[in-house]
């Protein structure tokens, strides 16, 4: 049986996220916060800790000064330790002086870096998922089967069908064909691939494992196809023993607001569908030593606070308060997404960080280091409203507040 350290994980890093803006607009979409204090990089990096695979890549480009930052404080192995997370950065070279054109082409711009790693196997993975994963089942299952390469998928009902790529796996296991996102009901039906009546497709979860051999043939010999998804593996079922591995736990694609939001707001509730508290399967992230929050005679159900905050006789119902948040007296948060701060201010001049007295705040995404003045009412917008102000957003009807940005005293954010 191969070992897992032959293993090469490569996190792609690299896309604009534009989906996510104005959470993209100073950073990259793996740097963007969640659940209080994590980053969604720290999902993938902690899926592969906890897998044994210690030989990680973060591939970045757009506005990854952040995220870069945010790996470099943490994730050092030590001295006696094999493994590493390393940064591999777009870059022009004497071959190429373009951008990323895609996450194939990601890969292929740093093939002779996985080359010099001696790897045999290659896990590719995306970074702005949200999911618990044994790759370490994934490699079983790739070396078990003698795959040239594996896909992660997962059952799909018929009404999310039009959301996702869809794979049609044989009765031997092997995924023969693709199609994205079908709407056709008789293409549809070519693509069942489980007797589930009410899960019967399987989706692609965007989790590839490669021999490294097929990979980099693969993307030598097909230097037009920049896409895994699209390209890549389509091609691949032609000539390649492609397999399907399963995977039936929770996982999310938070690709636009509203799937961040509603993805952040359901970790505030006893019966989270991904669970922070695992023991066993931790998800790390960056060590601030940060003090325990204080909450003075305040009202708060289906809260999830993270340290190093303070809240004053306030009133907050199912939200996300984020590290070193202030909250100051009188203030009604709402089905809201509070990031808190990068830092703690060490002047007085000046609206404060944080959200002042007698708030109304419903709705809404506050990124971090917003100054939120006294008095001021954001409340939600209908479904699908967009709007762009300066200095304020809605996307989707959520008011997403972007980071640095000061709302002056007494401002309304609201429908007319």
């Amino acid at each position: 049986m191969p070992s897992l350290n032959e293993i090469l994980a490569v996190i792609l890093g690299g896309g604009r996220g534009a989906r996510l803006y104005p959470l993209t607009q100073m950073r990259s979409k793996p740097a963007v916060p969640i659940a209080g204090k994590y980053r969604l990089i720290d999902i993938p990096i902690s899926n592969c800790i906890n897998s044994e695979i210690f030989r990680i890549a973060v591939l970045t480009q757009f506005n990854s000064v952040s995220l870069h930052r945010h790996i470099t404080r943490t994730y050092n192995f030590d001295a006696f330790h094999q493994g590493w997370v390393q940064i591999w950065a777009a870059e022009q070279t004497l071959e190429s002086a373009d951008w990323y054109q895609g996450t194939a082409d990601a890969v292929r711009k740093q093939l002779l870096e996985i080359q010099s790693t001696g790897a045999k196997h290659v896990l590719i993975l995306a970074g702005d998922h949200l999911y618990r994963m044994d790759y370490k089942a994934m490699a079983e299952f790739h070396w078990a089967n003698k795959a040239d390469i594996t896909v992660a998928v997962q059952p799909i009902s018929k009404e999310e069908v039009t959301r996702f790529g869809i794979l049609k796996r044989e009765a031997n296991g092997r995924i023969s064909s693709f199609v994205e996102k079908p709407k056709d009901p008789e293409v549809q039906k070519k693509f069942i691939s489980r007797d589930d009546p009410e899960r019967p497709f399987l989706g692609s979860m965007g989790i590839y494992m490669f021999k490294t051999r097929i990979l980099i043939d693969l993307l030598t010999n097909f230097p037009n196809h920049d896409d895994f998804g699209g390209d890549i593996i389509p091609e691949a079922f032609k000539s390649h023993a492609v397999y399907g591995f399963d995977f039936n736990g929770y996982w999310q694609d938070i690709g636009t607001i509203r799937s961040f939001y509603e993805t952040n707001l359901a970790l505030t509730t006893p019966e989270t569908p991904f669970n922070f508290y695992d023991a066993k399967l931790p998800i790390y992230t960056d060590t601030r030593f940060l003090p325990g929050s204080i909450v003075e005679d305040s009202n708060l159900r289906d809260v999830l606070i993270a340290e190093g905050s303070r809240i004053l006789k306030s009133e907050i119902t199912h939200s996300i308060i984020g590290i070193r948040s202030q909250i100051a007296t009188g203030c009604v948060i709402k089905d809201s997404i509070v990031m808190g701060s990068d830092y703690y201010e060490r002047d007085d001049e000046g609206l404060p960080i944080g959200i002042g007295a007698n708030c109304h705040i419903e709705g809404a995404i506050l990124d971090k280091n917003a100054r939120i003045g006294d008095n001021v009412t954001i409340l939600p917008f209908p479904r699908n409203a967009d709007i762009d102000n300066e200095k304020w957003y809605v996307r989707d009807g959520i008011v997403v507040i972007p980071k640095d940005i000061e709302i002056p005293s007494g401002t309304r954010i609201a429908p007319e």
